[in-house]
């Protein structure tokens, strides 16, 4: 049957199918594994910052001026391994989530076996986060008890483009910021390497989540729309806000109580946040899924 006698339906089976074997080539011609692609071996060079300093937290503040090249040094190192853990636990939503979205779906199609990919994938990232954030001299940083059981109900009760829409949120502003991590030579080279891997195998997710996205609100209607941008900046403005484990400051031997305080006012990392996350925010518009409480949750994010 020729492609100009199908119903749009079926049209559209047939590019969501044609994508998704893309994906996989993509992901059989270039993943890593990160066991032996990353240098775990070599000690900790402490001469080396753990994410380029301009996306630190502090970076611009007077508290920064009187820092130390060593205190800075130590600061970005346990904010990148803080950003490594919240990898991990939003990584671990999105795999709960992919599984239950395919749980009764035909495992010889190429969506079903792309998503398993994806979790693959997923899976090894958050094992490489976790030795990477151990190999910075960090703890376990985890987000607040009460963000954790917000997102142990999203996790659950979240479908559709709610979970799609959230996966792109989270990974795309881990995208941006690893792209300038990963280039910057100031970054210790077992991070930058992390990075780089990360953000190769991700672009196949960003590229799924977005198409999925594009699919399940090809026929929502307005109260769907409006209800689910609304779940989306909320789970958003918990991931975002969630990245920088407040325990960061203490354990790079600052004070706590003033980072925190010129942290919450640094124009510079907000501005930051905003230019990162145009691209973002314009497909979000173009989803429609920029609604007015939506917005009001990503301006308070500061990804608008």
């Amino acid at each position: 049957m020729s492609s100009s006698t199908l119903r749009p339906e079926e049209q559209d089976r047939l590019q969501e199918q044609d994508v998704a074997r893309r994906l996989l080539d993509s992901s059989a011609k270039l993943s890593y594994d990160p066991a032996t692609e990353v240098d775990w071996d070599t000690p900790l060079d402490k001469g080396f910052h753990g994410a380029s300093p301009e996306w630190s937290t502090l970076y611009g503040t007077a508290y920064w001026r009187e820092l130390s090249d060593a205190q800075r040094k130590e600061l970005t190192r346990q904010e990148a391994a803080s950003v490594a853990s919240t990898g991990i636990w939003f990584e671990m939503i999105l795999q709960q989530m992919v599984l239950r979205d395919i749980y009764t779906k035909d495992p010889t199609d190429a969506e079903f076996q792309w998503a398993l990919t994806e979790i693959a994938d997923e899976c090894r990232h958050s094992i490489m986060f976790a030795r990477g954030a151990a190999k910075l001299g960090a703890p376990a940083y985890k987000p607040r008890r009460g963000v954790i059981e917000l997102g142990r109900a999203f996790k659950t009760l979240a479908f559709g483009e709610a979970a799609y829409a959230a996966i792109l949120v989270a990974e795309e502003v881990l995208d941006v910021m690893q792209r300038d991590w990963m280039r910057d030579e100031r970054v210790v080279p077992f991070v930058r390497t992390i990075n780089n891997i990360h953000v190769v195998e991700e672009s196949r997710h960003m590229k799924f989540a977005r198409d999925e996205t594009r699919k399940r609100l090809r026929h929502a209607g307005p109260v769907r729309r409006q209800l689910n941008a609304l779940v989306i900046a909320v789970a958003s403005y918990f991931i975002v806000t969630s990245m920088v484990n407040p325990g960061v400051y203490a354990n790079a031997g600052l004070d706590t109580k003033r980072a925190l305080t010129e942290a919450a006012t640094n124009e510079h990392h907000r501005s930051l946040m905003r230019s990162s996350c145009a691209g973002l925010m314009e497909f979000l518009s173009s989803a429609r899924l920029l609604t007015k409480p939506a917005l009001f949750f990503y301006k308070r994010a500061n990804l608008i």
